[in-house]
Parts: structure tokens; sequence; C-alpha cells
């Protein structure tokens, strides 16, 4: 008869492995059972890789799914103020500092869909 020798010493007994058509326990109680749950998730359309910047973008609409040319428009934006603000520090207050308000180059530039009028991208110059 042989005899296996004993395990080197540090080493324990092998794992215990459930018997042969025995499985996992179930999960906890609170865990929802898989392929049951349904996770909608809703977000705003999103240009990918669009670059806006002052000239108007040929595109698809991600509103309306029409092929167009944006229109632009402009509005204030941080870079008018900070411009209007270092105005008014030299001393440029006698008017010289509202410039910028008049100046479409330091404001932002907004992108609309000229088909449904929904905002597609926004230049900010700061």
């Amino acid at each position: 008869m042989s005899q296996q020798p004993p395990p080197p010493p540090g080493y324990g007994a092998p794992p215990a492995y459930p018997p042969p058509g025995q499985g996992y326990a179930p999960p906890p109680q609170g865990y929802p059972a898989q392929g049951h749950q349904t996770t909608v998730v809703m977000a705003q359309p999103v240009v990918a890789g669009m670059m806006f910047r002052e000239a108007p973008v040929a595109m698809q609409c991600p509103y309306c799914s029409a092929s167009i040319t944006t229109s632009t428009t402009y509005e204030t934006g941080t870079m008018t103020w900070v411009i209007a603000g270092i105005l008014l520090l030299f001393g440029l207050w006698l008017g010289c500092c509202l410039i910028p308000f008049c100046v479409d180059g330091c404001k932002d530039v907004i992108h609309r869909c000229p088909s449904c009028n929904q905002v597609v991208g926004k230049y900010n110059r700061m």
C-alpha cells in the first residue's frame, strides 16, 4: 500500500468544492434578479466632434434631423466683460469701455438650426 506524503509545511488542506449537482447559493435579498430590470437613459443630443467657431457650420441637426447650415448670432460673454473691465482700469471710462459690447469679435457665437430654431452649438471666446 502506498501512502501519499503529507503536504509541505505552510500549505493547508485543498479547497472544498461543492459536490456535483449543487450550484452557488442564491444572491442575498435586495439584489434584482437578472434580466428583469430595464434602465432608460434620456440625454440631450450632443454633436460629437463638431468644432464651432465664428462661421456657420454645415451639419445634420440633432433635433429635427434636417441637413442644415447653422445660423449664427452673437451674445455678450466673459471675454466682452473682461475687455471692458481692462479698458475701465486703464482710465478709458468716457465711453470707450463700452466698445467691446458693440464689437462681434469680442462676443460668444451661438449656432442655431434654421429649421427648428434649437441651439446646436456655442463658441465661447474665453
